[in-house]
């Protein structure tokens, strides 16, 4: 099954042969609890039909998981102990887990939700300490060390205690005891927090996310990823809960935005383009139907506006995977952050210009720049740092992952983008600007 690791420069995930992984994950945090396994098979096929190559779920999950039986009629645990796993329960994760890697998903497996180790709000109850902890971590290491996996400790909690990270490190330590090492681990925070807050250093984080999350005042969440990209001793990092598709739009104080909006396609997309083109490794698609797999009946969080056999038909998670396929269409492993390309940022954060290039910090060694604006501006760019005379310029849309005719330009260290020069066949706010070098 598909390993991984992290790259020689510690900035990316990587293959066992050595070939990029871009972590393009959707979230299912309650793909083991509430669906049958034909019901997961639907949506896993659904979502390796659309490029995804990894699959969030929880095995204690958020919505009352420890008492709540699954579809089939089964809890977890027995007497909600750590150390009595229900065997017709874990039998069902099984084949979910066994026919995602079939697909070639690997399932970013979060051993339980943080309520279950944090007290402060959540269904619960709290049943980890350090001693059942490890012993959980080991079992679950232990069955699962075959399979194809990412294990992604936390589950939107703040690590505030020397009891909390007792328990994770516990937790940790004990699926490295049971796999040998065989996956990456990773810490899945509150909202706009990175794991890198209280975690950075600890041996066991293989690489860093943040959860931009869905309120107004941390929708930005290139700010976070570029305080860990520079963050020392480096590390991968990567948005594993940014604003949800269909999800309301969540004030600070976490109540709905007046008139009941919700996230929609444009920002699905420009939480990607910020994220990639600010170093992260990889990005996570949410839908908020889709995470609690929602239906008709069933208790629900924030509302939801319709199923989540429906929801899988939104339009974003059928578009993120451009990008995904346009950082793999260019030399992937140089690849880094460019802010200086962009002359003057627009006032307005929301407009941020994004932009990646690959070659070295400094020289001119670039071959590529990609620029992405997530509304129709004009703006000015460096391209002091491309190795060439000439460059070839397109517009990429990333709606469909198609691009504009090229045409050439002389590099003359600088473009000018105005209006006129976005496309007209496509009404939409969000362009990539491609600039590659012309080799004379």
């Amino acid at each position: 099954m598909l390993r991984l690791r992290v790259s020689a420069n510690r900035r990316f995930l990587q293959q066992a042969d050595g070939s990029p992984f871009f972590y393009l994950a959707d979230t299912a945090w309650e793909l083991f609890h509430r669906l049958t396994f034909d019901e997961a098979a639907l949506y896993l096929r659904d979502r390796a039909a659309k490029g995804f190559n990894v699959i969030q779920a929880v095995a204690l999950a958020e919505l009352d998981g420890l008492h709540t039986p699954n579809a089939h009629g089964h809890c977890p645990l027995e007497n909600a102990d750590p150390t009595r796993p229900n065997e017709a329960y874990w039998d069902h994760v099984d084949r979910v887990t066994a026919l995602a890697n079939q697909l070639g998903l690997l399932i970013g497996f979060l051993p339980t939700w943080g309520d279950k180790w944090h007290a402060g709000y959540g269904t619960g109850p709290v049943i980890f300490d350090p001693e059942n902890a490890r012993a959980y971590g080991r079992w679950l290491g232990q069955r699962y060390r075959e399979a194809g996996l990412i294990w992604i400790l936390g589950g939107d909690r703040p690590v505030e205690t020397p009891g909390h990270l007792a328990i994770l490190r516990a937790m940790a330590e004990g699926l490295a005891e049971g796999d040998g090492g065989a996956h990456l681990r990773t810490f899945h925070p509150r909202g706009g927090l990175s794991s890198s807050a209280q975690l950075h250093d600890e041996p066991w984080l293989d690489f860093n996310m943040i959860q931009s999350g869905h309120c107004l005042n941390s929708l930005e969440n290139f700010r976070l990823l570029c305080k860990d990209y520079a963050r020392p001793p480096f590390k991968p990092v990567l948005d594993g809960e940014p604003c949800y598709e269909d999800h309301p739009i969540m004030t600070p104080d976490w109540q709905r935005l007046e008139g009941g909006l919700c996230y929609g396609d444009h920002e699905i997309r420009r939480a990607a383009y910020w994220a990639a083109f600010s170093g992260a490794c990889g990005h996570t698609y949410g839908c908020h139907p889709i995470w609690m797999m929602a239906d008709h009946g069933r208790p629900q969080v924030n509302g939801e506006r319709r199923p989540w056999h429906e929801a899988i038909h939104l339009p974003g998670a059928s578009q993120v995977r451009h990008l995904k396929d346009l950082l793999l269409s260019r030399p992937y492993f140089q690849r880094l952050p460019a802010p200086e390309a962009v002359k003057q940022q627009p006032a307005n954060p929301l407009d941020h210009i994004a932009a990646t290039r690959d070659g070295q910090p400094a020289g001119p060694t670039a071959t590529y720049l990609l620029l992405y604006t997530p509304v129709r501006q004009a703006f000015k760019a460096s391209t002091a740092f491309l190795n060439a005379t000439s460059l070839l310029l397109a517009w990429f849309n990333p709606r469909t992952g198609r691009s504009t005719p090229w045409k050439s330009a002389p590099n003359i260290g600088t473009l000018s983008i105005t209006l006129p020069n976005y496309p007209r066949s496509d009404p939409a706010p969000d362009w990539v600007l491609t600039v590659d070098t012309l080799k004379s």
